[in-house]
């Protein structure tokens, strides 16, 4: 009977090892997200089975466009070559890949809310002709010759099989897990540092100036507005308008981030932006006035010389340096396998 209950006890001790519980921390000073891995446990195996398919190639048509080839971690998960994001046969889609991060919080996604759920998203650029060019299928079934995959999905989901649903959710349980909350701007939120001069001025100037659209702590308010770019003549993306059919949502696109906004350039919805100080040349002169411009800017935004050089510097201190710095988030093939959450500042 001893023997037994040694036995048991151990298979026990196994069961309660196969998934590891991996709660998902809101930051100090956030909001509830929107995406709470409801019917979506995250676990340390659906976690890291999400980290690979990202990083891995085979869900392209080729092979040589996974995930990460548009979003790199050095770049806050955006795309540091490339104006526009770029795929299969080294084509170029009409917009710039955004920094993938604080995802959970985002009802609607793209630079056009097209995206509804965090759970559908990757079927855009896994579909697209011009990003990964596959279709379900046959990535399904790369998958499931796959000498590993197989059995990554039965460990995570419970039981055989590779579906689309849980292709999906695993990508989710990786790139919802993508928190960034550790920048200067919030150790000082937290006590924990102090502004310089320099900063302290900047966040001033970005409070009377930028904050309505830039909301804390997101950075955003998750708004589509007209900014005064004038339409690329080649891409000719009418952005909201796209999706909602609206003349009223013509040339809306979806407010950014501004969180590790020294990592993510270009900037815009195409790219066409090179410094942050071009983007804001832009709002101080170079607005372009049109049917739906916001009614905010319709005056531009003056800033002087020196208001610029304070602003770009509190800027800065939004750069989340342990975030694009984790080896939690980097890819799993350079050796990153130390298991702790990333996101419990």
């Amino acid at each position: 009977m001893r023997k037994v209950a040694a036995i048991s006890l151990v298979g026990f001790c196994f069961v309660m090892w196969m998934y590891i519980p991996f709660p998902f921390l809101i930051p100090k000073g956030f909001p509830p997200p929107v995406y709470r891995f409801q019917n979506n446990h995250r676990t340390k195996e659906g976690f890291e089975l999400g980290r690979k398919l990202f990083y891995d190639g085979i869900l392209s048509k080729d092979g040589n466009f996974p995930c990460s080839s548009c979003h790199q971690q050095f770049a806050a998960f955006a795309t540091y070559e490339h104006r526009l994001s770029h795929g299969f046969n080294n084509q170029f889609s009409f917009r710039n890949s955004p920094g993938l991060f604080n995802l959970a919080w985002n009802r609607e996604l793209h630079w056009d809310g097209g995206i509804n759920h965090i759970e559908v998203q990757p079927l855009a650029p896994l579909l697209d002709p011009h990003e990964m060019s596959e279709n379900l299928d046959q990535i399904i079934g790369k998958l499931k010759k796959d000498k590993l995959y197989p059995a990554l999905f039965s460990n995570v989901f419970g039981s055989p099989g590779i579906n689309s649903q849980r292709i999906l959710r695993a990508l989710a349980q990786f790139t919802a897990s993508l928190v960034s909350a550790d920048a200067k701007y919030d150790q000082v939120k937290r006590g924990t540092a102090q502004f310089n001069q320099y900063e302290k001025t900047g966040y001033e100037i970005f409070q009377q100036k930028c904050a309505r659209c830039h909301q804390e702590p997101l950075f955003t308010d998750f708004s589509y507005r007209n900014t005064g770019m004038e339409m690329d003549s080649t891409l000719k993306d009418f952005g909201r308008m796209r999706i909602t059919g609206r003349k009223e949502d013509s040339l809306k696109f979806r407010v950014p981030s501004l969180r590790n906004v020294y990592l993510t350039f270009p900037y815009g919805h195409d790219g066409r932006f090179s410094t942050i100080s071009d983007v804001l040349e832009h709002y101080n002169s170079e607005i372009v006035e049109s049917a739906t411009l916001d009614s905010s800017i319709r005056k531009g935004i003056t800033i002087s010389e020196n208001e610029r050089f304070y602003l770009i510097t509190f800027l800065g201190t939004l750069t989340d340096s342990s975030f694009v710095k984790n080896p939690l988030f980097a890819d799993p093939r350079q050796g990153a396998t130390d298991f702790a959450p990333a996101d419990s500042h």
